[in-house]
């Protein structure tokens, strides 16, 4: 028993060791992520509301990368639909299915830069009662000391007791930046979703305009490989 109670309290201070480094990992990680998506969102939206007319900027989506320019080539591509598709996923009007594919895709990159917040939130939560678990074990370890030796001096509590105190204090330390990354990446969650809605209906109110038709793209050879053009008005 004496053994057990020696490593317990290691053993806390390293699962919150391993704790810390999965959240400094995941906040390198996402921030990465969302810096990418704002550069490529911003160069996107510029060239998007340049372009002279919808099926420039069809074309422009379909070269861009993050999530308004896959937003925006979601829904163009549901524009292109022929319409002789006899599948449940083609059925309606054509301003249904560009609606359904911009909430599908919305859905789409909501979930994909949400990875990673749930572990957030749980190292955030539970670390302080990892923490206190490595105290409460701790203490118990000085008093079961102090009833075997018989004496409450200082040589005796001190170092268990120490011990257990260092270990509440990693756990907030752990929880703090755990909590805060949390709150900063789901903001951000939020603003990028508010984007992607006011752009889901500015691209609902121009393929209104247009009658909810959007060129096909085709791809011809060119000289140094395949290049994207407009085919021409879909029927």
């Amino acid at each position: 028993m004496s053994s057990l109670n020696d490593l317990i309290v290691p053993a806390t201070l390293w699962a919150l060791v391993a704790f810390s480094v999965a959240t400094w990992t995941l906040i390198g990680a996402k921030s990465l992520q969302h810096l990418r998506v704002l550069r490529a969102d911003r160069r996107f939206t510029r060239s998007f509301w340049a372009a002279p007319h919808l099926d420039a900027a069809a074309e422009l989506a379909a070269q861009h990368d993050g999530p308004s320019a896959r937003l925006a080539a979601a829904g163009l591509d549901a524009l292109r639909e022929d319409g002789h598709h006899a599948d449940l996923q083609h059925t309606g009007e054509r301003q249904d299915l560009l609606e359904r594919a911009l909430r599908q895709q919305i859905h789409k990159e909501r979930r994909h830069l949400d990875s990673g917040l749930a572990v957030l939130a749980s190292i955030g939560s539970t670390s302080p009662f990892v923490g206190l678990f490595g105290t409460v074990w701790g203490i118990m370890h000085a008093l079961t000391d102090i009833g075997r030796t018989g004496s409450a001096s200082l040589e005796v509590v001190a170092g268990p007791i120490g011990e257990a105190l260092v270990a509440t204090g990693v756990g907030i330390a752990v929880a703090v930046p755990a909590v805060l990354a949390y709150n900063f990446f789901l903001r951000r969650l939020k603003v990028i979703h508010a984007d992607l809605d006011e752009l889901g209906a500015d691209l609902i109110s121009l393929a209104r305009r247009s009658g909810f038709r959007v060129a096909r793209l085709r791809t011809v050879p060119g000289a140094a490989g395949a290049t994207t053009a407009l085919a021409g008005q879909a029927a």
